[in-house]
């Protein structure tokens, strides 16, 4: 299952669809500029794809994070909540935001792969 990217510019790990991370993309964190505070959800909320799960915060302008696709969240990311500027340095590592334990597998296929989100962002 692996990587996957939304429109929205959140990337999504699914290796394990018992605990899927979730993030934000380098296209996004480069857009915000310097991270300065992440609002992460409580462990054991669950959301369906598309609903706005937490907000980042930046020197720019404050933008939400969607979920890629429907789960319950498992885990947050305590040490991007201590250190929001992980966001920046480290987006595909580090820096992710929170687990979820994704409830519909299936919306993994309307997500976008790393060649069709490479070619999203460049033609934006």
């Amino acid at each position: 299952m692996g990587l996957h990217y939304s429109p929205d510019h959140q990337w999504i790990n699914a290796a394990d669809v018992q605990a899927a991370t979730v993030g934000i993309t380098v296209h996004a964190q480069e857009a915000l500029g310097d991270v300065v505070f992440v609002d992460l959800p409580a462990v054991g909320t669950s959301f369906a794809q598309g609903a706005v799960a937490s907000v980042v915060e930046s020197v720019k302008a404050a933008a939400d994070v969607f979920m890629p696709v429907a789960g319950e969240v498992v885990e947050v990311n305590e040490a991007l909540r201590a250190d929001p500027a992980l966001a920046n340095s480290d987006p595909l590592g580090a820096g992710w935001f929170f687990k979820i334990k994704v409830t519909d597998p299936a919306q993994l296929s309307t997500l976008l792969d790393e060649a069709a989100y490479a070619a999203l962002v460049q033609n934006a």
